[in-house]
């Protein structure tokens, strides 16, 4: 996934876009949440897993341009 891809994201995302931008398969990201290893802490809503974005920047180390609207 590209830097401006990771900017691009919704401010949340599913378990299979936060894999890919993690660099690692659907599986093993499930796996990890499961072992509660997974580098992000998910969000369960219901029977949905989302990854918060900002969370996953930060593990990246992608820092988000600053907006000047005040």
């Amino acid at each position: 996934m590209t830097l401006e891809e990771l900017l691009a994201l919704p401010p949340t995302v599913n378990v299979t876009t936060a894999a890919r931008a993690l660099g690692i398969g659907v599986h093993k990201a499930y796996n990890l949440i499961k072992d509660g290893t997974f580098p992000v802490q998910p969000l369960s809503l219901g029977g949905t897993v989302r990854v918060p974005t900002a969370a996953l920047w930060r593990v990246l180390g992608v820092t988000p341009p600053r907006s000047d609207h005040a």
